[in-house]
């Protein structure tokens, strides 16, 4: 029997629709209000696949959820690309000058601070999730009180749009992961792109040793992400993304940088969305 998808959020987010678009229109999903309870059911099995966001192009990266995929040896099996399109919604009936506070997820909320310049009088108030907050309006029927979310949790909670595509930048997308439990047997076919992590020394060339090794083995690197070890000071974990053309030139590159690199780590192979 197939088992629901974790989520980060309820029916209606923009997790939803990923796993939706991902997996299948009529996908099950564990709703949860954090990546930890996400991954949480991950590692007890009540799910074997959970979607996650790691990066927006207008706010960057996530980089707890980087910290929680390698702690727990989880892989990244896949990605996908989603538009993001934030919208104001309200009860029906509702007025944009009848809005006296806007609740919504802080990533939404910084995603859309341009459009509330205009609206100085509108309090904005973090939430967990965007389709949570729209949930409560409809369900408790609360005036004067506005959620970013998307398209779909409108329709989903019968909310009316008092303003569309309000982010600051019209073109907006999160990279979403798909993420399941560590496993050495999934499927290659079609594998060009992998998400790496290792640590330096805090010296001179380290980091432009390890990039020259990629750049000779033609990977291209389209990610770069330092994490500091808390325990460790001076000393850095990076993850990073490459993809490539040939599977045999990453396996060059991985074996020169799993000498060169202390702690390194694959933590996914996958085949690149955006090709």
């Amino acid at each position: 029997m197939t088992k629901p998808i974790a989520i980060q959020g309820i029916r209606g987010s923009f997790h939803h629709e990923v796993a939706q678009k991902y997996f299948s229109s009529t996908a099950e999903v564990i709703e949860c209000m954090s990546f930890d309870s996400a991954v949480d059911n991950l590692l007890q099995h009540e799910t074997d696949s959970m979607v996650m966001a790691l990066e927006n192009s207008i706010v960057g990266s996530i980089i707890p959820n980087y910290a929680l995929i390698d702690n727990h040896n989880l892989s990244i099996v896949g990605e996908y690309y989603l538009d993001i399109q934030h919208n104001l919604l309200a009860l029906k009936g509702e007025t944009l000058a009848a809005i006296k506070e806007v609740h919504s997820h802080p990533m939404a909320l910084l995603q859309c601070k341009v459009f509330f310049k205009d609206y100085p009088n509108i309090k904005l108030v973090e939430a967990k999730d965007t389709a949570e907050v729209a949930k409560q309006i409809s369900e408790n029927n609360i005036k004067g009180i506005a959620a970013i979310a998307s398209k779909n949790a409108a329709s989903l909670y019968h909310l009316d749009i008092l303003a569309e595509s309000i982010q600051t930048i019209k073109h907006n997308e999160t990279r979403f992961a798909i993420v399941r439990r560590e496993n050495g047997n999934l499927e290659r076919k079609g594998i060009n792109k992998a998400s790496l992590k290792f640590e330096l020394d805090h010296k001179r060339g380290s980091l432009a040793t390890i990039l020259n090794v990629m750049s000779d083995c033609k990977l291209n690197l389209t990610k770069i992400q330092s994490l500091p070890k808390i325990e460790t000071p001076w000393k850095y974990a990076f993850f990073v993304d490459v993809t490539f053309d040939a599977h045999k030139d990453y396996e060059k590159a991985y074996a020169i940088m799993q000498i060169m690199a202390e702690n390194f780590k694959v933590l996914g192979e996958y085949k690149n969305a955006k090709t």
